[in-house]
């Protein structure tokens, strides 16, 4: 019948913790008994009974022999029944029928912590007839890793308790970092709250924003009365923010590259004008002249030049440079990059309005910079954000951007460049890249050639745990890794600052 269970049975002798045991006993109220384990019994997972309702995903406590209270969660709860065809055709008449039903739920055994802390599952198994109740919340902590770090990067709360979950900062930068999620699950928010709790620990920061959706951070929102402790705060005494279009994004920095800088067949790539010899030689020696006699220059001082020098027939690349000029992305000097990378600030490079060939050339030349830099030690160690980063190393084809991010996926921990990978296409990003990020904050995603690139490049995430990654309500999340023993499901805090990636409404 439901919610009977199997006969009672006397308490196995085991080395139960005494103090857990009589606090159990003392808030039996509050944390239930739940079910008794039935059946075959092993060491990682269990069938058990239920007495009382318990929801999937849940976390449950069990004593065992060796190991003291041991740590489960619930992978699955079925209702199973004798309601046969013939049953439910009388039922569908109108007439009484006996149902017997039963509930069972199969639990997935976490472990316990021993004595030196170390996280391990029982050597022998669980006695069946053994009670399950529901888990303290000092035994999930204990045994989950969630320790009350005021260093760690608080991202929200364990679905379903008061128990918060913080990051390692230190584990995010030096493994990189993963933010996956259909459009509208959160995705740009949920970086936002990663960014913030990094911002508040002095990293420094560079945000390559394709949209303009992180502007947003220097104003404080306005949160709502919530039960996360979260207080209206804005940033924009940490942010500067460059665009190579400050028209559009008004209050940003311009951002310029230094033309000097420039390899000529890169600018004949650029401006679409062929490579061969005579137009080699023609832009390599204008440039080579200014370098010589101006040393600092910009395009309009190589188009004098050209049309000055009467040999060849330089027209094709004048108009290839006059175009490229007009989108103002460089000039004789450049922006410095120690004005954008500053210890324990924040830059946003934001490319909202900038050409997709523009921003790919963008991010390459910072990406680059960036990496080179810190591996002679000239900025301080950091992190890299790239939002829509399907766009900047995908899986499919290459583009300019593409091997500075796998190199950076590979080697930047080594430098102290760490990578945060942003995208709501997980599928379209080069895989290289999205295995190496070893935290990953997965929202809702539904696309099943993004599930199985997810489910791909996460460590321990288990069959169910994918499967649930479609169901997720707004505001949830499964993270993994950042410090954390194994992956849990989250419930995100609010922001601090404002959202800068909310949708437009197109009716009031």
């Amino acid at each position: 019948m439901d919610g009977v269970c199997l006969t009672d049975h006397e308490e196995p002798e085991s080395r139960v913790d005494m103090a857990v045991k009589e606090e159990m006993m003392e808030d039996k109220d509050s944390k239930p008994m739940v079910g008794i384990t039935f059946g075959d019994v092993g060491t990682t997972s269990l069938k058990c009974n239920l007495c009382r309702p318990l929801d999937k995903g849940e976390y449950v406590m069990m004593a065992h022999p060796t190991a003291d209270m041991v740590l489960g969660q619930v992978e699955n709860v079925e209702r199973k029944t004798n309601v046969s065809m013939e049953m439910a055709m009388e039922l569908s008449m109108g007439e009484d029928v006996d149902i017997e039903e039963t509930v069972i739920a199969t639990v997935n055994v976490i472990g316990y912590r021993d004595n030196r802390g170390i996280l391990k599952t029982p050597g022998n198994p669980f006695r069946a007839g053994e009670k399950i109740y529901i888990a303290k919340d000092h035994l999930i902590k204990e045994v989950l890793g969630l320790k009350d770090d005021h260093t760690g990067a608080y991202v929200g709360k364990l679905r379903g308790h008061d128990i918060k979950v913080k990051l390692n900062i230190n584990t995010i930068a030096q493994k990189h970092l993963s933010v996956l999620a259909k459009t509208g699950s959160g995705k740009s928010y949920t970086t936002g709250v990663i960014i913030e709790e990094m911002m508040k620990n002095d990293v420094t920061l560079v945000i390559l924003d394709p949209h303009g959706e992180y502007s947003s951070l220097a104003k404080a929102g306005n949160p709502k009365k919530n039960d996360f402790g979260v207080e209206p705060r804005g940033y924009g005494n940490i942010i500067t923010e460059f665009s190579p279009d400050p028209e559009i994004n008004r209050g940003a920095k311009p951002l310029r590259f230094s033309f000097r800088n420039m390899k000529p067949r890169k600018i004949l790539d650029m401006i679409g004008v062929n490579k061969i010899q005579s137009n080699v030689s023609a832009l390599e020696g204008a440039m080579s002249r200014l370098s010589a006699t101006k040393g600092f220059y910009g395009i309009p001082d190589v188009i004098r030049l050209l049309k000055e020098n009467e040999e060849g027939n330089a027209s094709s690349i004048i108009s290839g440079l006059e175009s490229l000029d007009s989108k103002g992305i460089f000039d004789a000097r450049g922006t410095r990059m120690d004005d954008i990378v500053r210890e324990g600030k924040t830059a946003i490079i934001n490319l909202k309005g900038t050409e997709p060939d523009v921003q790919a050339f963008v991010v390459s030349k910072l990406s680059t910079a960036l990496f080179e830099l810190r591996k002679r030690n000239k900025i301080p160690p950091m992190m890299m954000f790239a939002e829509e980063a399907h766009n900047f190393c995908p899986q499919r084809g290459k583009i300019e951007s593409s091997e500075i991010f796998q190199t950076i996926a590979s080697e930047g921990r080594k430098f102290g460049l760490g990578l945060g990978i942003i995208t709501q296409r997980p599928a379209k990003v080069d895989k290289n890249v999205l295995s190496q990020c070893n935290t990953q904050v997965i929202l809702k995603v539904t696309n099943p050639n993004d599930l199985k690139a997810i489910e791909s490049s996460v460590e321990g995430l288990s069959k169910e745990m994918a499967d649930e990654i479609q169901r997720l309500a707004i505001g949830e999340a499964i993270v993994s890794g950042g410090g954390l023993s194994e992956p849990l499901f989250l419930e995100v805090r609010p922001r601090e600052s404002q959202d800068g990636g909310s949708s437009i409404r197109v009716v009031g």
